[in-house]
């Protein structure tokens, strides 16, 4: 499993029978999780906490407050930083697990960007964890694509942030087939293609996505959005269906007799303070020029 160890502003302190206790900066959170089957670690870490996200049963959930919390603050990554926010639907406005791509981009864009201009496509790219680890890259042009005005709007704040809004950043609210197919049609090309599909989901026009018959043909468009001396398409998938091996197949079928190189996948995941046990966080699969 690859891990995302090199954290300090975030940490699971345990885990067990469906939920997460997390150190998100300076608060204690608890947070439910399919993943996790196995029983509670360490029981005394779970009487004081700062808040609890509840389920209702009609889908969605909300917030319990033990503690006055800012609406929005941020944590640090090395030297990143990305804007938290609590909301109504679980989330933080980050996934933590995605430091470890975050760490590849950066080493490969980063090498690549000294010798020439680097295009970056992140496409379903939410708060834009990617993108700001591209443009911290010096990536020469990064596009950032989701359908989601208020997504884009965070992870704009993100990019200012980290002081990085004088870099070329396109932000681009529509369904990304959509857009993929376009840029084709314009005849763009990018080094760098990176995507964080949903299982399930809808475009800004109602376009369907579904990841089991919708991701192969959007992989073999993006394909054909590469560079001609590309550097890495990266793909990562939380509750897809299908293994990280069946993600490698693909990529090593579509991706691999065009440009050469090389294909990696694995699980991704985030490790459990004091334990030897690790929370797994999706899969991911990466093709890059070795």
């Amino acid at each position: 499993m690859t891990l995302a160890n090199n954290w300090n502003d975030y940490k699971i302190l345990d885990a067990g029978n469906g939920l997460k206790i997390e150190l998100i900066k300076d608060y204690t959170v608890i947070r439910p999780d399919s993943q996790i089957i196995w029983d509670k670690i360490n029981p005394e870490i779970w009487k004081k906490v700062d808040a609890i996200y509840h389920r209702n049963k009609e889908g969605g959930g909300y917030w319990q407050f033990n503690k006055k919390i800012d609406q929005a603050f941020f944590i640090n990554y090395k030297a990143l930083k990305f804007n938290i926010e609590l909301t109504s639907f679980k989330h933080i406005g980050l996934f933590p697990e995605q430091a470890a791509n975050w760490d590849f981009i950066i080493d490969k864009v980063s090498s690549e960007s000294k010798k020439r201009e680097i295009k970056v496509l992140n496409l379903f790219a939410y708060t834009g964890g990617a993108t700001v680890a591209a443009v911290y890259a010096n990536a020469h042009e990064t596009v950032h694509v989701d359908s989601s005005k208020r997504i884009v709007g965070t992870a704009k704040k993100n990019i200012e942030l980290n002081n990085l809004q004088n870099k070329t950043v396109r932000y681009i609210i529509e369904d990304a087939t959509k857009f993929v197919m376009r840029e084709i049609r314009r005849g763009r090309k990018y080094d760098v293609i990176i995507m964080d599909p949903p299982v399930y989901g809808r475009g800004p026009d109602g376009e369907l996505w579904q990841i089991e018959t919708s991701l192969v043909d959007l992989v073999r468009k993006c394909n054909e959005l590469l560079s001609s001396d590309p550097i890495l398409m990266l793909i990562n998938s939380y509750t897809s269906s299908f293994s990280n091996v069946a993600l490698k197949n693909m990529m090593e079928g579509i991706v691999t007799p065009k440009h050469k190189g090389r294909v990696e996948s694995g699980e991704i995941g985030i490790p459990i303070e004091n334990s030897n046990i690790s929370l797994p966080c999706g899969i991911f699969s990466r093709w890059y020029k070795d």
